[in-house]
């Protein structure tokens, strides 16, 4: 097992892998841990984000088709005569989002001038180059707050000779926050809170509401780097050009199309929630104010910008081979049970495979034993 997720010097993503494997069915335990380590390793946006971005002598190149959103309007690599270039920045927020600013630090090093990142409470801090803040999610605390001052006062007095990385992953909506002036951080905490713990609204449902709230959600941070040239990173599929411009709510380094005023006042009536928030939300909420609304696509279409999904494939299924590959190599069958995006209580999710493998293990049906089971989506907790 020692070379178990070995990862450019960056160590394994399953930290207690010792610990699960002490009992019970050692030698299966072992096999599923290769399994998930494999799959895990290989969604790792670090290894695509060094495939995406590549220096040649003076030349920084940074490209790569499958990153490409289809339908983009540019297509091809980018191509920076640094000699041309003033700073470098990189900026961005999300769980695990140090891994595609380590990428950036590895390949530039110290023609990095700097930047700053917020990633997850409890991640480990490896960045060199890039800062680093650890904050709350899924309810922002006062460390998401001082992350976000942290950037802005990077972009203070960035030019056109400028360059910045920006990154998103999952959780950025929650670590990416800094409330607008008159909404403190403790209301929009409570907000957070009662629509999604109290309530269990979606995030789609909270972010209509709280990218209203928030001076860098909704496209705003990609607003404060401007005239900087831009290579917006997101840690996801790439998808499409017309989904990630015109139908976006949740990539805040993208324009924001679907959230408005209206809407989340909307959102929070229908949720049965209005009278129960802060009197400062409802107030900043109805008075409608434009000057803080978020980028729409046609500000945020005049400048300089390139975007690239640096997760693994096209489709859901594709993400599982690697890790099929390594079910096979093993001995087992993989199976797929579902390729659709499932997005279910883990709890309940996990009962019911468990259940499907006794049904296999008893009586050899649906499918022969050894097999694996493989299932796409994303579990909710």
């Amino acid at each position: 097992m020692a070379s178990l997720g070995d990862s450019v010097g960056l160590g394994k993503r399953i930290q207690n892998i010792d610990e699960l494997v002490s009992h019970g069915n050692m030698a299966g335990r072992k096999a599923i841990l290769e399994i998930l380590e494999t799959g895990l390793q290989a969604a790792d946006p670090y290894h695509n984000t060094r495939k995406l971005i590549r220096l040649q002598g003076d030349m920084l190149i940074v490209g790569c088709r499958e990153f490409e959103p289809q339908g983009s309007l540019k297509t091809s690599d980018e191509v920076y005569d640094l000699s041309n270039i003033n700073r470098i920045f990189v900026f961005g927020a999300g769980k695990g989002i140090q891994r595609v600013a380590k990428a950036i630090e590895d390949v530039l090093g110290e023609r990095i001038t700097g930047g700053h990142v917020i990633d997850k409470k409890g991640h480990p801090v490896i960045l060199e180059r890039v800062g680093v803040t650890l904050g709350g999610h899924p309810v922002p605390d006062e460390d998401c707050v001082r992350g976000c001052k942290r950037i802005l006062a990077l972009t203070k007095d960035l030019t056109e000779n400028d360059l910045v990385f920006t990154l998103v992953s999952n959780g950025v909506s929650s670590l990416l926050t800094m409330p607008v002036p008159g909404v403190s951080l403790e209301d929009v905490r409570k907000t957070t809170y009662i629509m999604q713990v109290e309530h269990g609204a979606g995030t789609g449902d909270l972010n209509a509401i709280r990218n209203n709230l928030d001076m860098m959600k909704g496209g705003r941070i990609s607003r404060l780097i401007q005239p900087a040239k831009a290579i917006h990173i997101i840690a996801i599929e790439p998808g499409s050009y017309e989904q990630l411009i015109h139908h976006n709510s949740w990539l805040h380094t993208l324009p924001d199309e679907n959230t408005s005023y209206h809407r989340a006042v909307n959102n929070l009536k229908e949720w049965d929630t209005w009278d129960n928030l802060p009197e400062s939300i409802k107030k900043f909420l109805e008075a409608s104010d434009p000057k803080y609304a978020p980028v729409r696509s046609d500000e945020f279409e005049k400048w300089t910008f390139r975007i690239f999904g640096v997760m693994p494939g096209f489709n859901q299924t594709a993400k599982l081979l690697p890790a099929m590959k390594k079910a096979r190599e093993l001995g087992f069958k993989p199976v797929i049970l579902s390729e659709e995006m499932m997005s279910v209580e883990a709890g309940p999710a996990g009962r019911y495979m468990a259940n499907i493998t006794r049904t296999i293990e008893r009586t050899g049906q649906p499918f022969e034993p050894p097999c694996a089971l493989f299932s796409s989506g994303e579990m909710i907790v």
